[in-house]
């Protein structure tokens, strides 16, 4: 079986500004404490002296370029891929809104993994995956120039722009030994984030591309289809979904949850300090379900398949996630730029760590290429095959 909508052989978009790896979390406006820096900041400001004084080329002593090379470099040196610098706190934002689900662009996600741009996952039906652009392949140049050395930012900036126009990325594929130059042109990338389609059998299908502001609603119409259809059974798939807010998550999560922990958040020694309990009366608490996922299901994605596997809640079919398991912050800085850091690591219920392991499924279906260019998604089809005798 092969549904209408394309569906990824695993997980950029180069959405208005930026990447949906990380699983969101977000609050009120945190004003830093400007008077604890320690003393070894102060050859910061004695570095800026010495160059507005005796520097031979005045004219690149630009105060906002160097401050924002000044926060990149200490950034880096963090050793997070998640924890990032980004110039437009707005343009920044309302990407994560997911207010808008319509944009400009190729259609993939980025990360930056072990220093390189990494594919997290294409969006079903984009440019990008039109182009052969998959989950784990590496950007090594953007438009002849090298990559390795931007940051994720950075990178979009470059990949990103106006519908009909042309981007090449020189391309390392996950298990090919050369790489591949391929040309892209960008075009209006339209989706949802979640949807509902009937398939034989009375099972209903969901699919959900990622968590924004958006899904609960999305959900909760696609659930109500399903129920108007009698179906008999569920396949919730977030395959490619590289997760989003982390209230969406915890909202889907209530819709197949009568009770118990959703996830637990905790430090990075794992001391957890906060927990999210499924709240009654969801829509879908009783209806047997069945959870696809792989390699491009990451953040938001794992903490919903975790929670439904800990709790029974569903089987979970697929191929191991991404592993992305931390919370991560957007603060927006006094000049109007952002700081999206990490603050907590995610743990499912059974309080497994998610980060740099992901969810192992129940039933491990590798994805066939072979089948899908044959019309046939096998990942599915076992759901399907499995769901219809769990129901018998």
């Amino acid at each position: 079986m092969k549904l209408n909508r394309t569906i990824p052989t695993i997980v950029l978009s180069i959405l208005i500004a930026l990447s949906f790896i990380a699983g969101f979390a977000y609050s009120s406006l945190i004003s830093p404490n400007s008077g604890d820096l320690p003393k070894e900041f102060d050859s910061l400001s004695e570095v800026w002296t010495l160059l507005k004084h005796n520097y031979v080329n005045q004219s690149a002593l630009d105060p906002d370029t160097l401050a924002q090379g000044a926060i990149e470099g200490m950034l880096e040196a963090l050793g997070d891929p998640y924890t990032a610098y980004y110039y437009d706190y707005d343009e920044f934002y309302s990407g994560l809104e997911g207010e808008d689900d319509t944009f400009e662009g190729i259609g993939a996600y980025v990360s930056k993994e072990d220093g390189w741009i990494t594919i997290v996952s294409p969006i079903k039906g984009s440019p990008a995956e039109a182009a052969g652009i998959k989950t784990g392949d590496i950007i090594l140049e953007i438009d002849g120039e090298p990559a390795d050395d931007l940051t994720v930012t950075e990178a979009v900036a470059k990949i990103r722009g106006p519908k009909g126009t042309t981007v090449t990325l020189l391309i390392q594929h996950k298990d090919e030994s050369s790489p591949v130059e391929i040309q892209i042109m960008r075009d209006t990338i339209t989706q949802p984030s979640a949807d509902y389609e009937s398939l034989p059998d009375n099972i209903g299908y969901i699919w959900i591309s990622q968590f924004t502001s958006s899904t609960i609603s999305e959900l909760r119409t696609a659930l109500n289809e399903a129920i108007d259809d009698d179906s008999d059974g569920l396949i919730l798939d977030l395959r490619g979904n590289p997760g989003g807010f982390l209230t969406a998550v915890t909202d889907v999560a209530d819709e197949f949850l009568d009770n118990g922990i959703i996830l637990y958040e905790a430090t990075d020694d794992l001391e957890i300090f906060e927990e999210h309990i499924a709240k009654p009366g969801g829509l879908a608490t009783d209806i047997p379900l069945v959870v696809l996922v792989d390699g491009g299901s990451a953040s938001a994605s794992e903490v919903l398949a975790g929670a439904l596997q800990d709790h029974g809640r569903a089987a979970i079919i697929g191929t191991q996630t991404f592993g992305k398991g931390s919370v991560n912050l957007p603060i927006e800085l006094g000049d109007g730029s952002a700081l999206y850091i990490t603050i907590s690591r995610w743990l499912t219920p059974d309080k497994h760590l998610i980060e740099g392991i992901g969810i192992t499924p129940d039933y491990a279906v590798e994805f066939s290429e072979e089948g899908w260019d044959n019309g046939i998604d096998n990942q599915l089809d076992y759901a399907v095959e499995y769901l219809k005798s769990s129901i018998q």
